[in-house]
């Protein structure tokens, strides 16, 4: 069933309001008709609701029932990724959602070879955020996962520290997950490296905020496949997967 997000002014009990383009998806693309069903997302809830009007401007849609969304886990996980070359970072926002990330922070630490200024990298968050988005609503979602600001690595280890369970990924080893992440934990921090990892002094300085480095095995793993496979191994130890 075709799935939308919509703004809370848009939703109610009773009567929703589906504008911009998804409208002109519904008519155009999807060619659906009057009395066909839909899922619109907002606040976590998923309203599974009737077309009852369509147009290229706004299409109204009857609400039938109202739940919460199944496709959410009860984990809220923030990625804290370093920024890597190219469009890695695409793939792993994208896949990232899919896997049940709540945000993703990107963060320019000292190994970082791509180095955008935060006001060229607004661009940038703009296509990250349509990515998150689609991936959203492809996955079964029902919140949208933020992209944050371009954080610096100071910025970015005193926000990971504040989540009930701060973890850095650090390639010369660290402490297994299953030893690191409890079952009931319900907010974790995940910081990963770029293709060179982090300085020594990156990983002292999260470990001394409260920090806890672990591994992922004996291989090294890409920056774009070490962000995936910690948050399965997460969201898998914590029942969510």
């Amino acid at each position: 069933m075709p799935r939308f997000f919509v703004e809370e002014q848009d939703i109610s009990d009773k009567t929703a309001f589906i504008r911009g383009s998804d409208a002109v998806h519904i008519g155009r693309s999807l060619r659906m008709r009057l009395g066909d069903e839909v899922v619109l997302c907002c606040g976590g809830k998923d309203y599974r609701c009737v077309l009852r009007t369509i147009s290229d401007e706004f299409c109204t849609a009857e609400v039938i029932s109202v739940g919460d969304g199944d496709g959410e886990p009860d984990l809220r996980l923030t990625l804290f990724q370093a920024v890597p070359k190219g469009d890695k970072l695409e793939l792993i926002v994208q896949k990232a959602v899919e896997l049940g990330a709540a945000r993703i922070v990107p963060v320019l630490t000292a190994r970082c070879v791509s180095r955008p200024d935060k006001k060229s990298f607004s661009k940038k968050r703009e296509r990250l955020a349509r990515i998150a988005l689609e991936a959203a609503k492809q996955c079964g979602r029902s919140i949208v996962p933020e992209v944050g600001e371009l954080a610096d690595f100071s910025q970015a280890a005193q926000e990971l520290c504040m989540n009930e369970k701060a973890l850095i990924c650090y390639e010369k080893g660290g402490f297994p997950m299953a030893q690191a992440v409890a079952p009931g934990v319900r907010n974790v921090g995940l910081f990963i490296g770029s293709e060179g990892g982090f300085e020594q002094t990156e990983v002292d300085a999260c470990i001394s905020l409260g920090a806890v480095p672990i591994g992922l095995g004996k291989r090294i793993l890409r920056c774009e496949t070490a962000p995936l496979a910690a948050i399965s191994i997460i969201m898998n130890l914590t029942g969510n997967m």
